[in-house]
């Protein structure tokens, strides 16, 4: 019986949610998890390595490794057979604002004051 599944940390919930091509109809569906999202953002956005991804995460470098690989194929995918991408489900957990949720400011707490300047 496989060890239960750690469960991920996440700053916060993608601000989008679905990616669709444009001039498919009722393209197939694939959904990415918000912890593959995560890796994603945090190693190919942010520009981290595994192992700084897997410290913010809460889980091992080989488990962000597996994400990110299983999440990329994904994306690609999409891109190549037309795909629509949607993100949700997974096992997480939001740090819910933080100041040091992540070893650093929250993401969260700086789109929220950042909002507040716009304001």
């Amino acid at each position: 019986m496989p060890r239960p599944q750690k469960c991920r940390r996440v700053c916060s919930e993608p601000q989008f949610l679905c990616f669709s091509p444009r001039g498919v109809e009722q393209p197939e569906e694939n959904v990415l998890s918000v912890d593959e999202y995560e890796v994603i953002r945090l190693a190919d956005y942010e520009k981290k390595s595994h192992e700084q991804c897997a410290a913010l995460m809460n889980v091992s470098r080989t488990t962000v490794t597996d994400i990110y690989e299983r999440a990329r194929h994904k994306i690609a995918e999409c891109i190549v057979l037309g795909k629509q991408l949607s993100i949700s489900g997974g096992n997480y957990q939001i740090c819910m604002g933080q100041k040091t949720c992540c070893g650093m400011p929250c993401r969260k707490e700086k789109i929220l004051s950042d909002k507040g300047k716009k304001l």
